[in-house]
């Protein structure tokens, strides 16, 4: 990539020297992009390198392994949001997470798609639990789009597509009521809208994000960067006090 100019989603910034900052956004085509920006803690540019902020991104790279330089210009601003505490903490998730497991420069257009509704979604939406359920969806296509999806169509055991209610979670397969039974205190709820248009109450949206996130920890935040978990527990916390 010698340069590259592209709408991309601001997902993380990390301070890098006095000044400068290494920000990683999320793009239709070319997936996660890396690029240092200087003066990224500027009165001018720390508003628009807010996470979930869209941007119209300038790459430029001398070779192939250089870090690129970028530059951004504002195309949508979400900092207004980041005074509500549930939106705010949801769009910091969403965020972090994307920059953390993503792999760079690889393309996941559907991702960016669905990235870009969720977080119209929490931004416009009436009351949460207008976006919970877009929430869990996205983390269940993360898993599906690296290689972890789930399987939720058929019971693992028998075969069969009726009364399935639980997952199992060493293979992450649908399990039915009659085959589970016995086991059904070590398995995960499967809440029907993780695999259906339903809509879903409360209870089960709770149980979806419980099943994603369980798969998320196992699969990439197992080792040191339990921070980024850190911030999914405070949104949880968050929207268990709406429900409660």
């Amino acid at each position: 990539m010698a340069s590259l100019r592209t709408s991309a989603i601001i997902c993380s910034v990390r301070q890098h020297g006095e000044h400068g900052a290494v920000v990683r956004a999320l793009t239709p085509q070319n997936g996660l992009m890396a690029g240092y920006v200087r003066g990224a803690r500027s009165r001018t540019m720390r508003p628009i390198l807010i996470p979930s902020n869209i941007v119209q991104a300038d790459y430029r790279a001398r070779t192939e392994d250089q870090l690129a330089s970028m530059t951004a210009e504002l195309q949508q601003s979400r900092g207004p949001y980041l005074g509500e505490p549930l939106a705010s903490a949801a769009l910091d998730w969403v965020t972090a997470l994307t920059a953390a497991i993503l792999p760079e420069e690889q393309s996941y257009p559907q991702l960016h798609s669905a990235l870009t509704a969720l977080l119209d979604a929490i931004c416009g939406a009436p009351s949460a639990k207008g976006w919970a359920v877009a929430l869990a969806r996205y983390e269940l296509l993360l898993l599906s789009e690296l290689g972890f999806g789930l399987s939720l169509d058929i019971c693992t055991a028998t075969g069969n597509a009726e009364d399935l209610i639980y997952i199992s979670p060493k293979s992450g397969a649908a399990v039915s009521r009659e085959a589970g039974q016995i086991y059904k205190e070590k398995l995960l709820p499967l809440p029907a809208f993780l695999n259906s248009p339903d809509q879903p109450q409360w209870d089960d949206i709770l149980d979806g994000l419980k099943v994603t996130g369980f798969f998320l920890r196992r699969h990439f935040f197992a080792d040191h960067r339990n921070d980024v978990m850190a911030a999914r527990s405070v949104l949880v916390d968050r929207l268990k006090r709406v429900v409660a």
